[in-house]
Order: C-alpha cells, then sequence, then structure tokens
C-alpha cells in the first residue's frame, strides 16, 4: 500500500466537508456495482459487514469491525448501477459509478463527514480500504482492510496530516 494520499479534502456546496477518492476499474459497471453492493464483495474491503436493504430508505447494518460497535444507516439513494448512498454514524457515503467504455468504470467514493476534524482519519482508512478494493479488483486474494493496517495506516495519515487535511479526531481502537 502507497504512503501517499489519493484522496482530497473538499467542502461540497451545502457547505459540509468531505473526503472524495477516485479509482478507475478495469471491469464493466455491472461489475463494479456488485463491488459495492453485494455483502460478500464488500467483506474483501469494507471495514466492515454490511447487509445492506438496496431500496431508497433501506436499512444498512455494519457489523464485525473490530474498532466500533455494530450500528445501522439508512440507504439515501439508490440508481443501479450508477449511484448509492447511505448514512453511517453521522457521516454519509456516496458511491458513483460512470462507465468509461464497456470493459472500465470510473469509481468515485466521496465520505461527507459529519465534523471537519474526522478528514484525516476517514481518508487514511480510506485508502486502506480502497488498496484492499483495488487488489480485489485485480483478482489478488486479500484479507481485508484489517489485515495489516497498522502501520501504512499510520503512514499515510501523517501524510494527510502534513497535507493541512483537518485532524484531531478520535482514533478508535488506539489509546487517545
Amino acid at each position: 500500500m502507497s504512503t501517499e494520499p489519493t484522496g482530497t479534502y473538499l467542502t461540497l456546496a451545502d457547505g459540509r466537508p468531505a473526503v472524495r477518492f477516485t479509482r478507475t476499474y478495469d471491469h464493466p459497471v455491472d461489475r463494479v456495482w456488485e463491488f459495492v453492493t453485494e455483502p460478500e464483495e464488500l467483506a474483501h474491503w469494507f471495514p466492515s459487514s454490511v447487509e445492506i436493504e438496496l431500496r431508497e430508505g433501506g436499512t444498512i447494518r455494519f457489523g464485525d469491525d473490530p474498532n466500533m460497535d455494530d450500528s445501522t444507516g439508512r440507504v439515501l439513494a439508490v440508481d443501479a448501477p450508477r449511484h448509492l448512498s447511505f448514512s453511517w454514524g453521522g457521516d454519509e457515503l456516496h458511491f458513483d459509478l460512470e462507465e468509461l467504455d464497456e470493459k472500465r468504470t470510473r469509481f468515485t467514493l466521496t465520505n461527507v463527514l459529519e465534523a471537519e476534524n474526522t478528514a484525516a482519519r476517514n481518508g487514511a482508512g480510506w485508502e486502506v480500504c480502497l488498496s484492499s478494493l483495488d487488489e480485489h479488483t485485480r483478482g489478488a486474494s486479500t484479507g481485508g482492510p484489517h489485515e495489516g493496517a497498522g502501520a501504512p495506516w499510520q503512514d499515510v495519515y501523517r501524510a494527510y496530516v502534513e497535507a493541512g487535511v483537518p485532524s484531531g479526531a478520535e482514533i478508535p481502537g488506539q489509546d487517545a
């Protein structure tokens, strides 16, 4: 995993802070949609296990994250296979998929933050998760985002902080 941040910190038009990541995958949009919506695919890269009612207003359940309590959220929008957004705690996650051609898809994850000071922490966490997704899309076997995520995560977190991305939020699973 690279320790260089690939996410962008931004302020949305409505004033909310966010971190955004973009990747291009050599898969059709329908396949990338599966990476984002199917529990068995999410298990390869998403930080929690997920059970999702894939409809607007549906419940999404998060569990099995060693650093967080199990929780639920709401599906905010679904436009298969192009867009999914849901709430997770006070944050929102937006997944946008754009078909570039029959075999390639642009994947964009926007984490709309409840609190600005979570940007560096969440950005670093998504780097670990998306690194696992990158490997999975190439057919590599990964243990998911919690396998070996210690030192590389901390290095990329420091890189976000050094780049001036807002920080200071508590880091789950680490001493305060």
